[in-house]
Parts: C-alpha cells; sequence; structure tokens
C-alpha cells in the first residue's frame, strides 16, 4: 500500500473527474478510521476526534487549516469542546477526489503528531 500522506494533491477544476468506486475501494483502507457520508448529494469523507478540552481541540482545528492552506485544499471543521469533526471533499466537482484522500491521511497523521506532543 502506497502511504497517501506523501502524495502530493494535484490541482483540481471544474469539471475533473470525481474518484470512481474502483478508486474509492482502493484508497479507503488507507483511511480506515473515516466514514464516506452523503450531504447535499454530495459523497464526502468524514471523521471525529475527541480531545480533552476546548482549547487542544482548537488547536488541532488551527493545525488542520495549516495543512489545509498549504495545498489549496479546505475542509468543513466543525470545533465543539473536546471534539473536532473533519469533512473532506472537492467542492469543484462536488464529490470526491483522490485529494480528499491525501488530506484524510494526513489529518490522521497530524492528529497522531499531535497528541503526541501533548
Amino acid at each position: 500500500m502506497t502511504n497517501l500522506t506523501t502524495e502530493k494533491c494535484s490541482a483540481c477544476h471544474d469539471g475533473a473527474p470525481r474518484a470512481t468506486e474502483e478508486e474509492i475501494a482502493e484508497l479507503k483502507p488507507h483511511i480506515p478510521d473515516w466514514n464516506i457520508v452523503e450531504e447535499e448529494g454530495e459523497q464526502r469523507l468524514q471523521r471525529s476526534y475527541n480531545f480533552p478540552d476546548f482549547k487542544t481541540a482548537l488547536a488541532f482545528t488551527n493545525s488542520i487549516g495549516d495543512a489545509a492552506e498549504e495545498v489549496g485544499h479546505h475542509p468543513a471543521l466543525l470545533t465543539e469542546w473536546g471534539k473536532v469533526t473533519v469533512t473532506w471533499w472537492t467542492h469543484a466537482i462536488s464529490g470526491l477526489h483522490r485529494n480528499d484522500f491525501i488530506m484524510a491521511s494526513r489529518t490522521d497523521d497530524i492528529v497522531s503528531k499531535f497528541t503526541q506532543k501533548n
């Protein structure tokens, strides 16, 4: 299995192809704790992370925001007391792209480093 965390996100534009069912089946095992949900008729990747307090949850949210800015690919982030829900999908194509799986993997990597520090 390749490590999605080390892959680069590719530029995605209107009309770019969505991930096929075969691609999703190949990529999903790399991020086993993520769920594929449907919202507003679009497939999205979603996962919630638990933290001991709001301050830690907010710091994690900011770390995800920094990673998103680096690649120009932005998730929906819901930060609550002790919990952050992250949702990745590609707005330009109203669905899933390989970039979403890459960023989900990076999110898991960030939380793993984050929890080691605290």
